[in-house]
């Protein structure tokens, strides 16, 4: 199992311990905002955001909406994205739209 996340077609960011992304998604739903891994950092105080799903792309975090913190443990947490991982020294914040 490995920790992924998904961005739905209504732009609802789902983390869960999956095999493959399309494992995150209810009947009827499609990841058209892409995914990619996630990790705890426990450095920043964060949810660390970094890779892509080959199976449905690149995230776009411009389609983000809501955010179901459900497969990360439930709470709320700051996220960052790795745009360059595994280089880590370029972090962006994520925010919901």
């Amino acid at each position: 199992m490995y920790q992924k996340f998904i961005i739905t077609q209504d732009g609802v960011l789902k983390f869960g311990n999956v095999y493959l992304h399309h494992d995150l998604l209810s009947w009827g739903e499609d990841g058209t905002g892409g995914g990619g891994l996630w990790k705890r950092d426990p450095m920043h105080g964060a949810i660390m955001l970094y890779g892509r799903s080959f199976e449905f792309g690149q995230p776009d975090f411009s389609t983000l909406r809501r955010i179901d913190w459900s497969g990360a443990g439930g709470t709320p947490s700051a996220l960052l994205y790795l745009p360059k991982w595994p280089d880590e020294s370029v972090v962006e914040p994520v925010y919901v739209k």
